[in-house]
């Protein structure tokens, strides 16, 4: 899908409130609203939109000590790549999960209440999951920047 530049605007709109409303949209956009709903749906027809969502303060809800988890396996093949994926995703506090290249086979971004909360995690949780070799640990020292909107350029 091509994206015009009143796509990208009403995108950027979304991304800073997504409870704005479609007659604030419109008069944002100096377009009718009619048009603005017409776009929006298109967008989430198409997949440029995936899901509206409820931004929460980790720390107002205990989950204020994040960890980066390197995680190398013992192989490479498919069967545990695989494997390793399914367990993972299941893990409530993995918050998100990359497959990398380097050193490490994946990076996990991990959030909970405490050092403690994490090693509990660590004992009880990741390091029964099949196929871990070695696992190396970041913790947050303060956050310089969290986003999750893209820039539209308009």
């Amino acid at each position: 899908m091509i994206l015009d530049d009143t796509d990208r605007k009403l995108l950027n709109l979304l991304q800073a409130d997504a409870k704005k409303t479609i007659k604030e949209l419109s008069m944002r956009l100096e377009l009718s609203s009619t048009a603005v709903y017409e776009r929006i749906k298109k967008l989430e027809r198409e997949g440029v939109i995936s899901s509206y969502v409820a931004l929460l303060d980790r720390k107002k809800i205990s989950k204020g000590f994040v960890v980066f988890c390197h995680i190398k396996l013992v192989q490479h093949t498919k069967e545990y790549l695989t494997k390793f994926e399914s367990e993972v995703v299941l893990l409530n506090e993995v918050l998100e999960c990359f497959h990398v290249s380097g050193d490490y086979d994946y990076i996990l971004k991990i959030s909970v209440g405490s050092m403690e909360e994490y090693r509990n995690f660590m004992v009880t949780k990741l390091t029964t999951l099949q196929h871990i070799g070695s696992t190396h640990s970041s913790f947050m020292i303060s956050e310089v920047k969290n986003t999750t909107a893209f820039s539209m350029g308009v």
